[in-house]
Formats: C-alpha cells, structure tokens, sequence
C-alpha cells in the first residue's frame, strides 16, 4: 500500500478505532499474555521486492549461517519481554529498527534464505530461526518459537496472504475482526485471509462467535473461535 492509500485508508476510519484497537491488545493481553507479535514482509517491501542486496564477503560456512541464531546479548537485553516476529524467508528487508521497547526482531527464514542475508543478520546481531527447506515452514517455526524461546502465544498483524497460510495449516485459534463502515469492492480487493484457495472437497474453516462489540459510529469488533474437528480415538 503507497503512502497516498495509506493516508486515504486512515482518514476513513471512524473516531472510535484506536480506542477499539487498545481494547483489543488490552483483553488479548490479559487472557493469553502473548510474548510475539507476526508479520510478513510484504507490511514492509512491496510484493515485487527483490532479496536485499549485501556488500561484502562472509567468514561462515553455509552450515553455521543455517543454524538458529540467537544473540546472548538481545535475550538478556534490560526490558526485553517480546518478540516482534517477521516471515523473511527470501530475505528482503533491510532493518532499520532491530528492537523497540519490550519488543525485539526475531526473523523467520528457511534454508533457501540467501546466505549473505544470513550472514548480515548475523552482523547485525538480529535474531533468527530457520525453519523450513524452500520456504518458511509456518508450523516448524511456531514449534520452534515455542521450544527454543518458551513462547506459547502469538497474534498475527499480518495481511491476508500470510493469514491465510496460517489458517490453511490449523494454526489459528481465534480471530479477532474490527469491520470500519466502508465498502471497498471490487475484484482483487485483499482480504483478512487470503493465500492458498480452498482445496477441492475441503470445508470452509468453521468458527465460533465468542464476543461482539460496537461502536456508535458503526465500528465492530469481532471475535471468533476457530472450531477443531474432533479425533476418535484408537
């Protein structure tokens, strides 16, 4: 999204959107205390991005830059509660900001990633975990999340591609919706989840209404749970 639409988009949102948004992050806060917020890189480089190109020679072997990098130094940063988890498989951000207040950079990446991507994470003492062979393996890295930084709760901020991978794998429990009253239309539009369609002869992902919240100025919140089939037993 340019700046122009950016702009355009947040000037149609009612008065009651920040303080709807805080009271959301508030509620998720108290009952699932997340320790990892999840991006995609397409919320920081356009779609058609290529992989950051890198100066310089790396001292590390293919091996060494595939293995999960994790500094000492940013896990033990003073203040240091949270991740702010981004999918950069292809290596296409440059970061400016590598932590802000609680919050630190954790990237996920695959085998594929390019090296010297790799080697300037490690550089610039970012964290990463690598998960996946071709692409981020979504599953392996929340697993990995969970076994390597003892994290048990993330909500995703992404866009729809990345939503929609999520929910297509079984990975999301609720879904939290804030509807603006406003119609945009048309064919290609984004949505909440988009990404892989719906395989012939599978269902639509059932959910449950858990709350229901609105705004005078006809701002909605919703919030669903995300319904498992059941297993019979051996």
């Amino acid at each position: 999204m340019g700046e122009a639409a950016s702009r355009t988009w947040r000037g149609m949102m009612p008065a009651s959107a920040d303080g709807v948004e805080e009271g959301r992050t508030a509620e998720l806060a108290e009952r699932w205390s997340p320790q990892a917020v999840l991006e995609g890189s397409g919320s920081f480089v356009a779609d058609s991005a290529d992989p950051v190109e890198h100066l310089g020679e790396y001292d590390e072997s293919i091996e060494e830059l595939q293995g999960d990098f994790l500094p000492v130094e940013v896990g033990r940063r003073p203040g240091r509660e949270k991740w702010f988890t981004v999918v950069d498989g292809r290596g296409r951000i440059a970061w400016d900001v590598k932590s802000q207040g609680e919050y630190d950079v954790l990237v996920l990446v695959s085998r594929a990633t390019p090296a010297a991507h790799l080697a300037y994470l490690r550089r610039e003492r970012i964290a990463y975990l690598v998960a996946g062979e071709d692409k981020v393996d979504l599953d392996a890295a929340l697993r990995k999340m969970y076994d390597v930084l003892e994290v048990t709760c993330v909500v995703s901020t992404a866009g729809g591609g990345l939503n929609g991978e999520l929910l297509r794998a079984g990975l999301v429990d609720e879904i939290h919706l804030v509807i603006s009253p406003a119609i945009i239309g048309g064919l290609g539009t984004p949505t909440a989840f988009d990404g892989p369609e719906l395989p012939a002869g599978q269902a639509p992902t059932p959910v449950r209404l858990l709350s229901t919240h609105i705004e005078k100025d006809g701002l909605i919140w919703l919030g669903y749970e995300v319904v498992r089939k059941e297993t019979s037993g051996a």
